[in-house]
């Protein structure tokens, strides 16, 4: 009997010290004003062999907790195990009290479960897929037991911070933690999204306008990263399924897909297929190992747990990323092409700015400021990029657009040349055909008019003294036809067509016009006349104006001398003919007169001036400007 009074006691010792031992360890959460991290009251067992189910969960190798504090990283081989954590909570007001458990940012997959008295295992609601965040509820003098069974984001660097949140303290709390500790990297970082949300705007409605493939591949990157930016600072320090996911997935695949568009935007920018074929071969080997790397990622990732290879490739596509930046850089540098360099230094600033980031993300500074954010640095370092990339753009467009003012300069004056040599070709086939009929004239006509006048002299003599009146008016007629026809033999002839030779046939006709008249003819020419060309129709007008004078002073003037003269004046050319004669009363011209009319006319057509002056006589004057 005494065996076994002695053996109940013990028994009941031992249960009495194992309740007393929860006890001792339980959070009592109505005491909670705000939050606390419950590292000191965990236990944690983590599942290495995989085999843990909720119905052996309280079997497993629970252990105290031993992390030195909450910002220590655990172990890599943990992130793709199941981490059970065990702590116990308690109520010990008189009414029903509420806290929130946030077990870390980074977790992927998150349960809960109470251990009753007699191993039983109950599942909880998951209500933390949203925002991380569990709530536990507890009537008045509660006390439950519970486990969590948690994934971690698959990402380095990644923390264990269990904490509860008191219910009045939450929304506070996520204040804080979303904006006030950021030490200015949220501003910063919507600052950036926005010049990229600027970039994009700006090349997709130059490809719009354009159509020019490099403006397309430079916004798909530019989206990539303007995505990338901006869901990183707004989801900064927030929990969740969807956080969680684009931190192990998502925005791995941002910065890939990101590269491979940018691979092809230079490309196509520098025109590497044509310009730079080991440029290119290098590039197009690039993109087949990048695109390569983000499948095998995608399959690591999510049908395996092999967290070493998922690293590896992930560090593998950075490693190829920077090597072949550094080539190009120094390919760049060596060619000492402006387009290749703006790319260059674009390419300098992301590598010296993400070198800074993954030294902060390997070596993490103390300091709360923006300057100790490794994410910021690469956000710096993605907008340099973009901006280099949009001034390169722009050199680009300004010497395209160059390059197609003078191509359109070309063509016009190609358009103008082919005009020209139309117009001169048939300017020429018109003075060829003036050549011939002036040629036909003078051997036909000529020959006959000539003939005629020949043998009305002839007929004279035969017929002596008593000669008819007919046959007189005949060889006057004939001589003066041959005269006209030789006068417009001369205007058509090409081969006259220069200011010397009209001065010299005016000269002559002048000169042969008051033979044997009684009127005295001088003419007088400038030495340095230019030596411009004279169309047949301007040398025709100027010689029946000039017929006309002379014709003129002959019958009505009185004359005794008549002066010829051309004279190079400022702005041009000037012919005089001065006569001494009775002079040209100016009143009594009839308002209409024929002959001044169509001198005037015929010297407007060809853009002479035409004046008349008593001057001592009549000076008639012909005055054409030279175009300087």
């Amino acid at each position: 009997m005494k065996l076994f009074t002695t053996s109940f006691f013990l028994l009941l010792n031992v249960c009495v010290f194992g309740q007393t031992n929860i006890d001792d360890n339980a959070v009592d959460i109505a005491h909670i004003n705000d939050s606390i991290f419950i590292t000191k009251q965990c236990h944690l067992y983590v599942d290495s062999l995989g085999t843990a189910t909720p119905a052996n969960i309280p079997d497993g190798s629970w252990q105290p907790w031993n992390f030195q504090n909450q910002r220590t990283p655990i172990p890599n081989r943990w992130i793709t195990k199941t981490i059970f954590l065990r702590f116990t909570l308690t109520n010990n007001s008189d009414s029903v009290a509420k806290v929130f458990f946030l077990p870390g940012n980074y977790i992927r997959s998150f349960n809960a479960y109470t251990i009753a008295a007699g191993r039983q295992i109950t599942k909880l609601n998951n209500l933390s897929r949203s925002d991380g965040f569990q709530p536990f509820v507890l009537n008045a003098r509660q006390q439950e037991t519970y486990v969590t069974e948690l994934r971690f984001t698959r990402r380095i660097h990644n923390y264990l911070a269990p904490q509860l949140i008191s219910d009045a303290y939450l929304l506070k709390y996520k204040k804080i933690l979303y904006h006030e500790n950021d030490e200015g990297q949220r501003p910063i970082g919507f600052v950036l999204s926005g010049i990229l949300l600027m970039m994009i705007f700006f090349t997709c409605a130059n490809y719009m306008h354009s159509r020019k493939k490099e403006f397309l591949y430079n916004c798909c990157y530019s989206v990539c990263m303007f995505v990338l930016v901006f869901i990183t600072t707004f989801i900064d320090r927030r929990g969740g399924v969807l956080a969680s996911l684009f931190r192990e997935y998502f925005d791995f695949m941002l910065l890939g897909g990101g590269t491979v568009f940018y691979i092809a935007f230079t490309r196509k920018f520098l025109e590497t297929k044509t310009r730079y074929p080991l440029l290119n071969t290098i590039f197009v080997y690039e993109e087949k190992f990048l695109l390569l790397i983000l499948a095998m990622f995608t399959y690591v990732l999510f049908l395996t747990d092999n967290f070493l290879l998922q690293d590896l490739l992930e560090n593998s596509m950075k490693v190829i990323v920077l090597v072949v930046g550094i080539v190009y850089i120094v390919i760049a540098l060596s060619q000492k092409n402006k387009l290749m360099n703006y790319l260059a230094v674009g390419n300098a600033l992301l590598i010296f700015f993400s070198t800074i980031s993954l030294l902060l993300i390997l070596f993490p500074v103390k300091d709360n400021s923006i300057f100790s954010s490794s994410m910021v640095y690469y956000e710096i370092g993605v907008v340099g990029e973009l901006i280099c990339f949009l001034l390169g753009l722009t050199y680009k467009n300004r010497i395209e657009l160059i390059e197609k003012i003078k191509e359109q300069e070309s063509l016009k004056l190609e358009a103008e040349k082919l005009s020209f040599q139309t117009k001169l070709a048939i300017i020429n086939a018109q003075q060829a055909e003036r050549n011939r009929i002036s040629a036909d004239m003078h051997d036909d006509l000529g020959a006959g008019v000539t003939a005629i006048r020949l043998y009305s002299e002839l007929a004279k003599k035969k017929v002596g003294i008593g000669t008819i009146p007919e046959i007189d008016k005949i060889s006057s007629s004939a001589n003066d036809l041959l005269n006209n026809m030789n006068a417009i033999i001369w205007t058509m002839s090409s081969s006259n067509d220069t200011l010397d030779n009209m001065v010299a046939y005016i000269r002559s006709y002048a000169l042969e016009y008051f033979e044997n008249t009684g009127i005295e003819c001088y003419t007088k020419v400038d030495e340095d006349l230019p030596n411009i060309p004279v169309s047949g129709e301007i040398r025709r007008n100027i010689y029946l104006v000039v017929k006309e004078t002379l014709n003129n002073i002959l019958k009505h003037a009185r004359a005794k001398e008549v002066h010829i003269s051309l004279k190079k004046v400022p702005d041009g050319l000037s012919l005089y003919i001065h006569d001494n004669g009775a002079g040209i009363d100016m009143n009594n011209l009839r308002r209409f007169g024929n002959g001044l009319i169509n001198m005037k006319k015929r010297m407007e057509e060809s853009n002479i001036s035409f004046d008349i002056e008593n001057k001592e006589g009549t000076l008639i004057t012909l005055h054409y400007k030279l175009e300087v």
